[in-house]
């Protein structure tokens, strides 16, 4: 026979609430630690990919001109808080990439590739020389440059095209694991 004074004892399952707001708790400070480095890491991702396309752009730019046998040109243009480039056909002026749309080109200029870095960019370029020829029977470039990718944080990836058109990535940001250091 059951005594009718002591209930059965119940499994208990689940959580209780005290649990679970010890549980979120702890996560909420876990994730707050880690917030600051993921948006380190993302802004490096931003730098490290604008300067992977811009090196591509340079070197498609060079190959263009040696295959399509036309001499193409990359122009820069900055006004201190955004920045762009335009690989294109023609003489110095007669594309340029606008800073608050596309490229445009005149006469029988054309664009062949642009990217712009407006003023909410993680990211803005500035070269030491307004524009660069690809010479078509050489494969060289004129001048040679140094373009230098800054992110907003104090990071920088430097690209120095040399005469003969071969870029080198180099970084003054001390612990900027993957580029030497310039």
């Amino acid at each position: 026979m059951k005594n009718a004074t002591h209930p059965a004892q119940r499994h208990q399952r689940g959580l209780t609430l005290v649990e679970l707001l010890i549980t979120l708790a702890v996560s909420a400070i876990v994730l707050g630690a880690g917030l600051p480095s993921f948006g380190a890491a993302l802004a490096r991702r931003h730098l490290e990919g604008s300067a992977a396309q811009l090196q591509t752009d340079i070197q498609f730019t060079r190959s263009l001109a040696v295959a399509q046998n036309r001499t193409l040109r990359m122009s820069f243009e900055s006004d201190g808080t955004s920045s762009c480039y335009v690989a294109h056909s023609g003489s110095a002026g007669d594309c340029v990439c606008s800073l608050d749309g596309p490229a445009t080109c005149r006469g029988d200029a054309q664009a062949v590739r642009s990217a712009r870095f407006d003023s909410v960019s993680a990211v803005q370029l500035r070269s030491n020389v307004r524009s660069m020829v690809f010479d078509p029977a050489k494969g060289t470039v004129t001048p040679a440059a140094t373009l230098r990718l800054l992110e907003r944080g104090d990071s920088a990836v430097h690209l120095v095209v040399n005469i003969m058109g071969r870029v080198r990535s180099c970084t003054p940001t001390p612990g900027l694991g993957g580029y030497a250091a310039c």
